[in-house]
Parts: C-alpha cells; sequence; structure tokens
C-alpha cells in the first residue's frame, strides 16, 4: 500500500453520511460499540474538526488508531499534540504522541481483533490472523496515537 504519496482511504457519501450519524449519536452520548467523538483544531483554519473514532486500549495504554490512513485528522493531531473525545457530557481533553511504526504491531493487531468487523476493508487484506510481517508491512499507512487523558 505504501508509496510515494501517503495512503489515504476517501470515505464513500454513504460513509461520510454514516460518519456524522455516529458523531451525532455519541455527542449526545450513545456510543456505538465504544466509539466518541474526537475534536481537535483545524491545522490551518483552527475551526475545531469532529470526527468519530474508535478509541482503543492496549496493555494498559489508550490509543487512536487511523484506519483510512493519513487523513485530515491525523495531520491536524500532529499539529495539535492533542484534542477531545466526548460520549455525551463526558468529555476527555488529551495528549497525544504517535507511534512509530516499529511499535505498531501489537496495537495494530488487538485494534483488528476489536475493530476489524468494521475496518477490515482499509487494511487491503490484513486481519488481526495476518502474519507479523503482514501487520508490520502496513503500519506505515495506518498512523496510531498513544493518547494520555489530562482531564
Amino acid at each position: 500500500m505504501s508509496s510515494s504519496s501517503p495512503y489515504y482511504l476517501k470515505g464513500s457519501p454513504l460513509n461520510v453520511r454514516l460518519n456524522g450519524v455516529i458523531g451525532r449519536l455519541a455527542r449526545h452520548g450513545l456510543s456505538l460499540a465504544g466509539s466518541a467523538e474526537l475534536s481537535v483544531p483545524g491545522r490551518k483554519s483552527g475551526r475545531t474538526q469532529r470526527i468519530p473514532v474508535n478509541p482503543h486500549s492496549h496493555d494498559g495504554g489508550r490509543y487512536l488508531v487511523s484506519a483510512r490512513g493519513h487523513s485530515q485528522w491525523v495531520r491536524n493531531m500532529r499539529a495539535a499534540g492533542g484534542g477531545e473525545l466526548r460520549v455525551g457530557r463526558s468529555v476527555r481533553t488529551f495528549t497525544a504522541v504517535e507511534l512509530p511504526d516499529a511499535e505498531k504491531l501489537p496495537v495494530l493487531r488487538t485494534y483488528l481483533e476489536r475493530w476489524g468487523w468494521q475496518v477490515d476493508q482499509y487494511f487491503d487484506g490484513v486481519t488481526a490472523r495476518s502474519s507479523d510481517a503482514e501487520i508490520t508491512a502496513c503500519a506505515p499507512d495506518h498512523p496510531v496515537f498513544r493518547i494520555t487523558v489530562t482531564n
């Protein structure tokens, strides 16, 4: 999947609409399968950008994984260094540190175990049952952030 330009798979119009619904539900307190609404300031506009995400726990840490690749929220997160996760009135402010590709394997594997039913289509045939080498090969295409809640 990796090429000279960063991997990014844009959502279909249906996916965009569904993401909007899932985000609004999380904003109003209904989390579907653990989803939350991510808010991060835009790196150029400064306006808050919102998108539903699947916060992931692994080995005592909390992570955000971009199944679609180097998306706008990923670029904004890199610039901002953190954001907010919201489910209803519960808002958790956090800082974020991007993992190097060499550290992503266990997080991606457990993320695919938990969320594969929803995101396998973005991993080009790589699943939780794939070999370590296959998951490691796709790691550059899927940014992973370790998040630390600050409130």
